[in-house]
């Protein structure tokens, strides 16, 4: 594939990440700031903790969407424009579009720079990828968490094991993809490095969604 179509699918998923969902959410509705307050963060975690169920379901939805449509429209495009392409070769634009969107959630170019931490558009990226391996991770994480209460001990289980899901849903079809995976894994247990601090300390904040 071109490199001007690495270049120009790039940047619309670098656009697409650095939508600030929390912190647009936050200000319209309840002139406020999530970043401001609970964990500093602006992610659909912080939201529920801050905002609420509502505006934290939206949120959650919109950037799992975000991580989602940045690697699908380059499948998308391949399939309308009945390109000849391998699996590797659409795989490596999902992936250069995937590390950007995550970049752009990260450090959003409209919120000067500083947004979340990934996860939810991580999600929808792998939904995008590989939907097998992302409805046995969205299972593991479930399960962790509703035992657990520990939003960040699901997020950094399924951190774990995504590699290892990948591996054996694909069968080791794709170096790419496989590589892919074991940075993701790294990139989001690294970004929960002080939650795990506070999880080992016991001090770590739980979140219980049945909790009125």
């Amino acid at each position: 594939m071109e490199l001007l179509y690495f270049i120009v699918f790039g940047l619309f998923a670098y656009a697409l990440g650095s939508i600030p969902t929390a912190i647009w959410v936050g200000k319209a509705w309840y002139n406020m700031d999530v970043r401001e307050h609970g964990s500093l963060n602006a992610g659909a975690t912080n939201t529920f903790r801050v905002l609420g169920k509502k505006p934290g379901i939206i949120v959650l939805v919109v950037d799992i969407f975000k991580g989602f449509l940045a690697v699908s429209l380059v499948k998308w495009f391949v399939e309308y424009k009945s390109w000849d392409h391998t699996f590797d070769e659409v795989i490596q634009v999902q992936v250069v579009c995937a590390v950007l969107a995550i970049l752009g959630h990260i450090f959003p170019l409209f919120a000067r720079f500083k947004g979340g931490k990934g996860v939810a558009t991580s999600l929808g990226i792998i939904i995008g990828i590989e939907p097998l391996s992302a409805l046995i991770c969205i299972a593991l994480f479930l399960f962790v968490f509703l035992i657990s209460n520990y939003v960040s001990l699901g997020a950094i289980v399924v951190s774990f094991v995504f590699p290892v899901v990948v591996y054996w849903v694909t069968d080791n079809s794709s170096d790419v993809l496989l590589i892919f995976s074991l940075v993701l894994s790294v990139a989001v247990i690294a970004s929960h490095r002080k939650n795990i601090a506070r999880l080992i300390k016991g001090e770590e904040n739980k979140m219980n969604l049945f909790k009125k």
